[in-house]
């Protein structure tokens, strides 16, 4: 076997929410913790919140991947995207930023 076939990638995609509805904790966080657990039977991705709880309308997560190939790692990340944004309108929130990470960079 060559090294090359041992090189993996990683795909970080961070997401902003902002949940206009949340008039408490409670609220803030059914809404991050349905997103967390449909991305991760979903996809099979890694998922975690990035912020403390300073504001109840507002939310950092963070979603990574790893693959051999940095293709499939930009379509999964694409469709995780298109998820969040989905998941997030079903609970009333929206994302508000996104963006995309990969290791090693290009």
């Amino acid at each position: 076997m060559n090294a090359v076939s041992f090189f993996m990638h990683l795909a970080v995609l961070t997401i902003e929410l902002k949940l206009e509805y949340a008039r408490s904790l409670k609220d803030r966080r059914q809404c991050v913790r349905s997103l967390k657990d449909s991305l991760r039977h979903g996809f099979n991705v890694s998922v975690a919140e990035l912020d403390e709880v300073v504001v109840w309308q507002r939310a950092t997560v963070g979603i990574a991947c790893i693959s051999h190939s940095r293709d499939y790692l930009r379509g999964q990340m694409r469709e995780v995207e298109d998820a969040c944004i989905r998941i997030a309108e079903n609970h009333g929130a929206h994302v508000s930023d996104s963006f995309v990470e990969f290791f090693p960079e290009e």
